[in-house]
């Protein structure tokens, strides 16, 4: 399938560089009726959920994965995106030309210059498009201390930051933005967005409504949210992602389906790990493992009946798995309507509602 299907033009002014406060004032896009159209406010969404309707959420928590460092004289910053193990992981890496197997990277912070920094990594690998792979030079069990220290949150490029500076290190509070309410399970290095306009009072009304909730983990790579470069989508490599689900969440989705409730995913994460652990039935198994599932439109869906997600970028595998689940050509004339009405788009910006027309 031709990737250029998938594209569109954007105003870059429409591209959210901070989410909206409070999170449940963004705009909702309710696409819930197959051939309607309404604007709404995330904070309706309980009003548009029907008694009896399953939510599953990916309860991920976004490690601060982006990294300033140092080898030698070159400065480099570093984005980790997979664990090869609790000690090694894979990078994208800004000015890795610099680097070799190896070098060994200092990392500093506004707070704690280079010089008197005790946080290290070694260069292992250089594998070309998948960048790095490092290992840390510490303990395992510090290196999560050692990334609050260090670490900023892995922000996608679109997002503008400037460097840091001292005192001002998270000057815009993205350690608290960029991380959903009810993130419980360290390991993602990209945020699950759509789950980023839940507050606690839209969490409890859901509730009052008869909303069951139900939660998976699925710890988020950096590459989740980079446009296809390929010409075709089966020349296309998706990164591989861990994630859990446990019999519980199973048998609380299998029994709702059973009975004709909805199943309505919090965002394209919780679709791929459930599509990922669905049997050709439609019945959900426990999964613990890493998947690299890629759905692009002519795939028949397993579990879900709705999903709630953010506005993707164009030619990008998230753009192309709504419009798996929605019809192309229903998110095309969606994404016109949202650009017209100046939604705000991607990681930060607003939120919608599909109805899924593609189901076994």
């Amino acid at each position: 399938m031709r990737v250029d299907i998938f594209d569109f033009n954007l105003d870059k002014d429409l591209i959210a560089k901070e989410p909206a406060n409070p999170r449940d004032t963004s705009r909702l896009l309710d696409l819930s009726e197959e051939g309607k159209i309404a604007d709404r406010h995330f904070y309706d969404l309980p009003q548009i959920l029907q008694a009896g309707d399953v939510l599953v959420f990916n309860d991920t928590k976004v490690i601060p994965a982006r990294l300033y460092g140092r080898r030698g004289e070159a400065e480099v910053e570093v984005t980790l995106y997979h664990p090869e193990d609790g000690i090694k992981w894979h990078a994208f890496i800004k000015n890795s030309k610099r680097l070799h197997p190896g070098d060994v990277i200092t990392f500093y912070s506004a707070e704690i210059p280079a010089e008197s920094s005790d946080f290290k990594a070694e260069v292992l690998e250089k594998n070309g498009q998948d960048g790095v792979l490092l290992k840390f030079l510490c303990p395992v069990e510090a290196l999560s201390r050692k990334l609050e220290l260090y670490g900023l949150m892995p922000l996608p490029p679109y997002i503008k930051r400037e460097k840091p500076v001292a005192g001002l290190w998270n000057k815009y509070n993205d350690k608290e933005n960029y991380q959903t309410v009810y993130a419980k399970y360290e390991g993602a290095v990209a945020a699950p967005t759509a789950g980023l306009h839940f507050t606690d009072n839209v969490l409890k009304k859901l509730e009052e409504k008869g909303v069951t909730k139900v939660f998976l983990t699925l710890h988020v790579g950096a590459g989740t949210f980079l446009p296809v470069k390929t010409e075709d989508t089966k020349d296309h490599k998706m990164h591989a992602e861990y994630g859990i689900i446990t019999p519980e969440a199973c048998e609380v989705i299998n029994r709702a389906k059973k009975e004709g409730r909805r199943i309505i995913a919090v965002g394209t994460t919780s679709v791929r790990l459930l599509e990922s652990a669905a049997d050709d039935k439609g019945v959900l198994h426990p999964f613990n493992g890493e998947t690299s599932i890629f759905i692009t439109p002519g795939y028949k869906f397993k579990i879900i009946d709705d999903i709630i997600t953010n506005f993707h970028l164009p030619k990008s595998t998230l753009f192309m798995l709504i419009c798996a689940i929605a019809g192309t050509e229903r998110m095309k004339d969606a994404y016109a309507h949202a650009i017209k009405e100046r939604y705000r788009f991607y990681s930060y910006g607003d939120s919608s509602i599909l109805k899924c027309v593609n189901k076994i």
